[in-house]
């Protein structure tokens, strides 16, 4: 059962063809514009589950400062089944509502191509963002999260009283967010002291060099692989080290009741989704660890679809990015200080606000 309050949701769609098309668009709030989130494509992915993620996308798009609400998208797939035919069928069953109350995105297992499907499907390149760069897109491999979690953990450690120049950082996962908050926080003079993938992590205290990381991640399928540091295979003990930032990149709920307590990180910045519970945040706040909220440190996917929506271009994404990432952390940050409450109830806060006043 999918829960309902006064700000959503609007609109939840079930679509079927009856054979191999079985999805869910969840609309959970437009009145600060259409709907904006991406589709993924999963086993078991649940009406519940995509409700959920709508929501956190109208808190993302408000607290962003962008004229977008909030909704997403899924569809179950076997892992063998055509995306593109699957997404040709999602768009024709959609296609009434796109783009004036909902704009496609890419998710889990879904990219570029899809959204160029999608598009085309529907007859306008307003349906979708992340397309690919001759349809005018600004595809997520550019790296667009990674960039803004970087920004965002910049200047959150000045909050954490972290200095730049030298902090050492452990990231979970190499994907596309991890591989580029890497990339970018090493550019700002920050060590990459460990990282990791579903095989395990490894461990430079010097440093990882993460240009070779990046190559050796995807000639070798691993960053065990690495020759020259210390490799380990539990992943789950990255968290535990004695890191200044550590960076939750991949999965939900990786920081939990069984190792809330081994943390010793300065501040965390989180660039998965739900990477930790509200109450364990709250801990961490209380004890004075500094966690900034993942849909407030993750926000460049959804600022890059917007510059790509109004027909932007690349260098104009990235300084979209840094300008709105670098401003809502602050705010948030200062919110969360003067008020006294944790960086999360002080960015609900200011998203709620956005919204009341727009729904009034």
């Amino acid at each position: 059962m999918i829960p309902v309050d006064s700000f959503g949701p609007e609109r939840v769609l079930q679509v079927s063809d009856r054979k191999k098309l079985y999805g869910f668009l969840v609309i959970d709030n437009t009145v600060l514009g259409p709907g904006k989130g991406g589709i993924r494509l999963a086993p078991g992915v649940t009406a519940e589950e995509v409700a959920g993620l709508a929501r956190a996308m109208t808190w993302k798009n408000s607290i962003a400062g962008l004229p977008f609400g909030g909704a997403k998208a899924g569809i179950l797939w076997d892992g063998k089944t055509d995306k593109n035919e699957l997404m040709r069928g999602f768009a024709r069953a959609l296609k009434p509502f796109i783009p004036e109350m909902y704009i496609a995105g890419p998710d889990m297992n879904t990219g570029e191509e899809q959204m160029k499907v999608f598009a085309e499907e529907i007859g306008t390149k307003k349906a979708s963002t992340g397309k690919p760069a001759d349809m005018g897109g600004l595809p997520h491999e550019l790296g667009s999260t990674g960039f803004g979690v970087a920004e965002s953990a910049e200047v959150a450690a000045e909050y954490a009283g972290v200095k730049t120049e030298g902090a050492t950082v452990a990231i979970e996962g190499f994907g596309n967010v991890g591989t580029f908050t890497a990339k970018f926080l090493s550019e700002k003079g920050m060590k990459i002291v460990a990282v990791s993938d579903s095989k395990g992590y490894v461990y430079e205290k010097g440093g990882l060099d993460v240009e070779r990381l990046v190559k050796v991640k995807a000639e070798q399928g691993s960053v065990t692989k690495y020759k020259g540091a210390e490799v380990f295979s539990q992943q789950e003990k990255l968290f535990e080290m004695k890191v200044d930032i550590l960076i939750p990149g991949a999965r939900p709920n990786v920081i939990h009741e069984g190792n809330k307590g081994k943390v010793r990180a300065r501040m965390i910045v989180e660039a998965a989704n739900i990477p930790i519970t509200k109450e364990i945040e709250e801990e961490y706040h209380k004890k004075g660890v500094l966690v900034v909220p993942d849909f407030v440190a993750n926000a460049g996917g959804v600022i890059s679809s917007y510059v790509e929506y109004i027909g932007g271009n690349e260098k104009e994404m990235f300084k979209t990015v840094r300008e709105k990432v670098r401003a809502n952390t602050k705010k948030v940050l200062d919110e969360s200080r003067s008020k006294g409450i944790s960086p999360r109830d002080a960015a609900l806060k200011i998203a709620k606000e956005r919204i009341l006043k727009a729904m009034k």
